[in-house]
C-alpha cells in the first residue's frame, strides 16, 4: 500500500510529500504540454501541472518552437490515430525535433503511455513498445515499485516505494534485446516495474526508463490521472482517495528550481 496521504486540493500540491508549503519560484516555471492529433490526456497533463505549482503551457505539435518553456510533457493518447506504429508519425511532428534537441541539450522531458511510445520512436530512450501480450487492451490501477529516484522526474519518491497510479494501453508491452535490457538494468536505468502483475508483457517487468542522464523519462502508466483526491486511485484514505501520480510532477519542478 501506498505510503502516500491523499492531501490534494485545487490549489498546488508542492507540499504534499510533507516538505510544507509551496516551493518558492515554482510558480514562475512553465511546462509545456504537447497535443498531437489523437492526443487524450493533455488537459489531465496540464492540470497536472497547475496543481503542483506551475505555470502548464500548451504546445501545438505543428509548432517549430518550445514557446520558452522548461520542461516537456508528451501525453497519452493515439498520436495520429497510432497509424504505421504507435508515435511513429509523431516522431516527425514539426515540434519533436525541437523537443529531441531540447532533450539532448538537459530540458526534463517526460512521455507518458503514447508519449513514451514516441520518446522510442525518436529514440530518445531505447527499446519499443509493443502490443500487450494478451491481445487486449487494458484499464486498470496498477502498482509499481520506484527503483531510480536520481531522475529529474522522480527525485520526490524513495527507492523501493510502492505507488498505485492508472494505466490504460493496449500496446504497452516494452521490449528490447538483451543487451539494452542489461544495460538498463546495469546502469540503473529502470525508473519503475510492475508489482504484483505484469499487465502487458513488458520484459522484466519494467514499466518506466530513463535515459542516461536522466532528464528524459517515459512511463507507461498514467501519473496525471492520479493527482487529486476524488478522482485518483483507490487508496487506504478512501476511494479514488489516490495521488501517488503527484511526485512525477512536483520532482521536476524541484529538478528545474535546484539546477
Amino acid at each position: 500500500m501506498s505510503s502516500r496521504t491523499a492531501m490534494a486540493t485545487a490549489g498546488p500540491l508542492i507540499g504534499a510529500r510533507g516538505e510544507g508549503g509551496a516551493l518558492p519560484g515554482a510558480d514562475t516555471l512553465r511546462v509545456g504540454v504537447v497535443q498531437f492529433p489523437g492526443s487524450l490526456d493533455e488537459r489531465d497533463a496540464m492540470r497536472a501541472v497547475t496543481l503542483s505549482g506551475a505555470q502548464a503551457v500548451p504546445l501545438w505539435h505543428g509548432a517549430e518552437s518550445l514557446s520558452d518553456v522548461d520542461a516537456v510533457i508528451l501525453p497519452g493518447g493515439f498520436s495520429y490515430g497510432d497509424y504505421l506504429r504507435c508515435g511513429a508519425i509523431a516522431r516527425f511532428a514539426p515540434l519533436m525535433s525541437a523537443v529531441v534537441d531540447a532533450a539532448n541539450g538537459g530540458m526534463p522531458v517526460l512521455g507518458i503511455c503514447n508519449g513514451f511510445q514516441v520518446l522510442c520512436e525518436s529514440h530518445l530512450l531505447p527499446g519499443a513498445l509493443i502490443r500487450n501480450d494478451h491481445q487486449r487492451f487494458i484499464c486498470r490501477d496498477q502498482d509499481l515499485v520506484m527503483e531510480n529516484v536520481d531522475t529529474a522526474w522522480t527525485r520526490d519518491f524513495t527507492s523501493g516505494e510502492t505507488i498505485t497510479i492508472p494505466l490504460k494501453n493496449g500496446e504497452g508491452g516494452f521490449v528490447a534485446d538483451a543487451k539494452t535490457l542489461d544495460e538498463l538494468d546495469g546502469d540503473g536505468r529502470v525508473i519503475a516495474r510492475y508489482q504484483g502483475i505484469n499487465p502487458n508483457g513488458s520484459q522484466r517487468d519494467i514499466a518506466g526508463i530513463a535515459n542516461a542522464a536522466g532528464n528524459v523519462v517515459g512511463l507507461m502508466p498514467h501519473p496525471e490521472h492520479a493527482v487529486e483526491a476524488g478522482f485518483g486511485t483507490d487508496s487506504a484514505d478512501g476511494m479514488r482517495a489516490g495521488v501517488d501520480g503527484q511526485g512525477f510532477f512536483t520532482s521536476v519542478l524541484r529538478s528545474l528550481l535546484a539546477a
